[in-house]
């Protein structure tokens, strides 16, 4: 399959692009600076340079063009303000998915955070980060030409990864390695049945494969 990554130079995004490149996918990342090319290829992706923040719909659907899955992985990252949660984590997400379906992609799969929600009060950057993925969250269910899956994780560590994890609609709070997400991303792309789910996710005690497949009802 060919598998195209908004945020492809993220944490998780790298990882996910190793995992799809050594499961035989076409993973194509979309990055802002094209220094950052070189990364993409040695975790085996194509890099393609597009600003999401400022691009069209066309744009992106350009990009998108022949890809099986759409992976919206791009954040403002630490550090950036309340203006940029709204036009990256919410704003871009929601032009990649009207791109999705503009060029026919159905199957859209969506990094989210646990605690997303369009209506989440607090006056803080984090509070604003969770109303934008939230919003963002409700964009994306609202379009029923796509086959999407919103993945919620916990708090994300840079621990090494047990491919032991909790997956279901609820989990309450928890920690997830980033090792962890990436592999249930990858298990969740060659998974259609899980279309249609809001899932959170934090480490356990199941391999991840088998949690994939359970909430997938498989």
């Amino acid at each position: 399959m060919r598998i195209v990554i908004a945020g492809g130079h993220g944490q998780i995004a790298l990882r996910l692009e190793r995992l799809l490149s050594a499961h035989g996918h076409e993973a194509v990342g979309i990055i802002r600076k094209p220094e950052q090319a070189d990364d993409l290829r040695q975790a085996g992706a194509e890099p393609v340079v597009l600003d999401l923040e400022s691009a069209s719909v066309e744009d992106a659907a350009a990009v998108l063009g022949g890809a099986d899955v759409a992976v919206f992985a791009a954040g403002a990252g630490p550090g950036s303000g309340v203006g940029r949660k709204d036009t990256v984590d919410r704003g871009a997400a929601v032009l990649f998915a009207d791109a999705a379906e503009q060029a026919g992609v159905q199957r859209y799969i969506v990094v989210s955070s646990m605690g997303a929600d369009p209506q989440h009060e607090g006056d803080g950057v984090f509070d604003a980060y969770l109303r934008a993925k939230g919003a963002a969250d409700a964009y994306v269910r609202s379009l029923s030409s796509l086959d999407w899956t919103i993945l919620r994780p916990g708090a994300l560590t840079d621990d090494p990864g047990t491919g032991l994890v909790h997956l279901k609609a609820s989990t309450g709070r928890g920690s997830v390695t980033r090792d962890d997400v990436a592999a249930v991303l990858a298990d969740i792309v060659e998974t259609p049945g899980t279309a249609g789910l809001t899932l959170e996710l934090i480490g356990g005690s199941v391999p991840a494969p088998v949690a994939v497949k359970a909430v997938a009802g498989n």
